[in-house]
């Protein structure tokens, strides 16, 4: 089976560093297929109107159908874009990100027609059910879990927290919680963290670091490295947004933690929050900000053992590429 598959982001200089593209990427190396692009922007922040998306590319998205057997949708949140109307092949749509009370959660006019929509939750199949909508699917994501092993805790004073889903814009450098967690490092002297960057905004992410004072404790990893290795360096790892739209509704930097035996803090506008509960494998951060992080990561410290212990249960279990594949 051959799929076409649609990415809303920008297309960036380093499309590799992006979760939905390896997500992608990994379904095309198993079932085949073409990437598009059908965001018009040409860089991460620019502007378009959501209608206009695909419009652009509409005449080559018709050809491409020749090749092809039916079309996969990749969007952060659930919006039948007017190009879609036009294609003649099936359509799967997988959000990305988590739902939340969005206005097209009141209008679901042609999503019903699609052949399917994915999304990562029960919470998200059980906001579109009481919404009228029953073509849904629940399809977790998957990493590469082999490549990540538990390590022994690091030893010694302080707390280490490894950050990804690094901002794209500057205006993420709030609604990404950034600042939030470096407040929260100057609140507390021996938090240390530890940022996956992008090779974007550097320079402010330094200048943030260094208006703060804290150049001997936020470290910028801004290079390919081996994840798993600087795991081994820290006690847990975060993601914040305060939109659930912002990062994917189960970040791989966490599951990445998870198979690596750190617990994780997460955003409660995240679907993965609810899943952190339940399974007891880290802390919910209920408001992005450094009160709402310090909050958190009390009450993670406060039974770290047994997140930990968690984590090393449902990390190498839940999330295998293998369980993905089969999902789809």
């Amino acid at each position: 089976m051959s799929i076409l598959y649609h990415l809303t982001i920008p297309r960036s200089a380093k499309p590799h560093l992006d979760a939905v593209v390896q997500e992608a990427e990994f379904l095309r190396a198993r079932f085949s297929g073409l990437i598009e692009y059908v965001n018009p922007a040409l860089r991460p922040g620019s502007l378009y109107p959501e209608r206009l998306y695909g419009m652009h590319a509409l005449p080559r998205l018709r050809r491409m159908e020749d090749q092809v057997r039916l079309h996969h949708v990749f969007n952060p949140w659930l919006y039948r874009f007017p190009y879609l109307r036009w294609l003649r092949l099936p359509i799967v749509y997988s959000v990305t990100g988590s739902l939340g009370p969005r206005p097209e959660l009141r209008n679901l006019s042609g999503l019903a027609e699609l052949s399917r929509v994915v999304v990562n939750s029960q919470r998200d199949q059980l906001i579109l059910a009481e919404a009228g909508l029953e073509n849904v699917r629940i399809v977790r994501p998957g990493i590469d879990l082999p490549h990540f092993s538990p390590e022994p805790v690091p030893t010694g004073p302080g707390f280490t927290l490894l950050a990804g889903s690094a901002p794209w814009t500057r205006p993420q450098f709030i609604s990404k919680g950034v600042d939030a967690l470096l407040d929260a490092a100057m609140a507390r002297p021996d938090l240390r963290l530890v940022f996956l960057w992008r090779n974007l905004l550097t320079k402010e992410m330094k200048e943030r670091v260094a208006r703060r004072g804290l150049e001997g404790r936020v470290e910028v990893i801004d290079r390919v490295v081996d994840v798993n290795q600087v795991l081994a360096r820290v006690h847990a790892a975060v993601v914040l947004a305060d939109d659930p739209t912002l990062v994917k509704g189960f970040p791989h930097s966490l599951l990445e933690s998870l198979a690596a035996g750190r617990p994780v803090l997460v955003s409660k506008a995240l679907s993965m929050a609810a899943y952190v509960t339940e399974m007891g494998c880290g802390q919910v951060v209920h408001q992005v900000t450094a009160e709402g992080v310090l909050e958190a990561l009390t009450r993670l410290e406060e039974r770290y053992q047994a997140y930990r212990e968690a984590a090393l249960r449902v990390g190498k279990r839940d999330f295998s590429r293998e369980s993905m594949l089969e999902a789809y």
